[in-house]
């Protein structure tokens, strides 16, 4: 597993929101969103505890009318009553300066907000108004990301830029004129807030788009032109395996060029299911990128003609799942755990290499996979296991091999 200082990180300041540090040196932080009406305290408040539990370092939250700017601080009292530190982040559009006026208990319980900027206001009021935003971030020492989305964009910015190139001698396509002004969205009210003074190590940016290329290409540029700590995540990027693919793939690229302080994988959650999901897709990510490991690994064949029944596959299924539901006494007790390595293996080609290379490996025969298996720890055979108990058993070598490889959490 490659150390996240190994790879050259852009060099960015460092925030602090609550009890964590973005940018800098610090680790990539995994964050989510609530998708529960903030004005039940009670839904949002589990939601955030489930969001942290499963590792959300950041947990942010839709603040849009009075009742739910009414409710935050009682949200942060259920949370925090719950022993869980989650930074807590606000989500504001179009009336958010109201709202932290109104409600300056709502103001001073949250860790950090979120202004999009826009929509803050237009005209002569978008100045007034993210104005009077950064004065109440001042007064209550919280940070800002300033978030621009090409969905809700500075209309006025856009016109002025997309003027100006129609004009050149040259002009470029409008592709690009939009990612410019997506960057100087963000950086033009940086800027502001700044001088309105806020310092820089409050400021955290982030320029949402749907699309891959356009992610990568408009962060590469705004990297250069900054030193804020920025976020990053395909924005409305779908559901299923599309989202999942396209935020990996976006996201990948862009860490492994050492950009992106926050991260998050926008996945539209299937009716009822687990909003958890978006947090392990980003924590996938970043443990394949040999950035930080959260879980043991599993290496698993895909199966061929020499696997000839399912049995290996639902060994292997059977595992994760002993392991998942393991993990949260694991982590508890034993430091480092999250490093370990397992291969399940369906056939003699690849079968016993694989599985002298994982901490724990199980070798299955191949055709018909006649249920015999040598069990492998650190590259030696320790075990033969046959039939129908070679997944207790399994579990049995596992179980000590924790106990006996890592050290006990006092």
């Amino acid at each position: 597993m490659l150390e996240q200082n190994k790879i050259t990180r852009r060099k960015s300041i460092s925030v602090q929101v609550g009890s964590i540090l973005i940018g800098g040196h610090a680790p990539v932080v995994v964050q989510s969103m609530t998708n529960t009406d903030t004005e039940d305290c009670d839904k949002t408040a589990q939601q955030i505890i489930q969001l942290a539990t499963a590792g959300s370092g950041l947990v942010r939250m839709t603040v849009n009318t009075e009742k739910a700017a009414a409710a935050v601080p009682f949200i942060r009292d259920r949370v925090r009553a719950a022993n869980c530190q989650v930074p807590l982040v606000g989500d504001f559009h179009y009336n958010g300066h109201r709202l932290l006026s109104l409600y300056p208990d709502c103001a001073e319980a949250l860790d950090k907000y979120r202004i999009n900027p826009g929509n803050v206001g237009y005209g002569t009021k978008r100045d007034v108004n993210f104005s009077t935003l950064i004065e109440i971030a001042l007064r209550f020492n919280k940070a800002v990301r300033i978030g621009v989305n090409w969905g809700s964009l500075d209309q006025d910015l856009l016109t002025q830029l997309m003027d100006k190139n129609a004009s050149a001698s040259d002009p470029k396509p409008a592709q690009i004129i939009l990612r410019e002004a997506l960057i100087q969205s963000a950086l033009l009210s940086a800027d502001l807030a700044q001088k309105l003074g806020l310092p820089e190590n409050r400021i955290v940016l982030s320029c949402k788009v749907s699309q891959v290329q356009e992610l990568i290409a408009i962060h590469r540029s705004l990297a250069e032109r900054c030193r804020y700590p920025i976020h990053l995540g395909l924005t409305e990027a779908g559901m299923g395996d599309a989202c999942i693919i396209a935020t990996t793939a976006a996201l990948s690229i862009l860490l492994q060029e050492g950009i992106g302080d926050t991260i998050r994988c926008s996945l539209t959650p299937d009716p009822g299911a687990d909003r958890t999901r978006e947090v392990k897709v980003c924590q996938h990510i970043l443990q394949a990128l040999g950035f930080v490991a959260f879980t043991p690994t599993i290496s698993a064949c895909p199966g061929c003609g020499r696997t000839t029944s399912t049995y290996f596959q639902s060994l292997a299924s059977q595992i994760r799942l002993y392991i998942d539901q393991r993990m949260p006494y694991w982590k508890k007790c034993y430091r480092g755990v999250e490093t370990l390595s397992l291969a399940v293996m369906g056939c003699v080609v690849n079968g016993p290499g694989e599985s002298k290379h994982a901490n724990i490996g199980i070798s299955l025969p191949g055709n018909g996979e006649n249920p015999i298996a040598p069990v492998f720890a650190d590259g030696r055979k320790i075990a033969t296991l046959r039939a129908e108990n070679i997944f207790t058993e399994f579990t049995q070598i596992l179980e000590s091999y924790v106990a006996d490889h890592y050290e006990t959490i006092v």
